[in-house]
């Protein structure tokens, strides 16, 4: 699932760049471990991690929070020039988490009381 710009971003990326992150994210989703490197990102949140690919230019990063019933939850698609991670990447990213987890938590709890119903 893509939240909110993640995979507009992706879509202006070179259509390789976009390739190797399809095929790693579709084996994330069915199990497998992806084809380009990633890492935890615990400065966003527990179970979040970063796909990393890069080009001559650019260091492209998607940031998806660990598969959840069969759905990779892409929090954001950003490129970056420097090793470091912006601060404002980092904050929308944890921002979206916490939309992820309130919804799912929304949907839980409804579906519990539909249950009950």
């Amino acid at each position: 699932m893509w939240e909110r710009d993640s995979l507009d971003v992706l879509k202006l990326w070179l259509r390789d760049v976009q390739r190797d992150i399809g095929l790693s994210l579709r084996k994330i989703q069915e199990g497998e471990r992806p084809s380009l490197p990633t890492r935890p990102m615990q400065l966003i949140g527990q179970g979040v991690f970063e796909l990393k690919t890069a080009d001559e230019a650019t260091w492209y990063r998607v940031v998806y929070l660990a598969r959840i019933e069969n759905t990779i939850f892409v929090l954001d698609s950003f490129n970056k020039k420097s090793r470091k991670t912006e601060r404002n990447d980092l904050k929308r990213a944890r921002a979206r988490l916490s939309n992820v987890r309130q919804r799912l938590q929304k949907e839980m709890i409804d579906a519990k009381r539909k249950k009950d119903r």
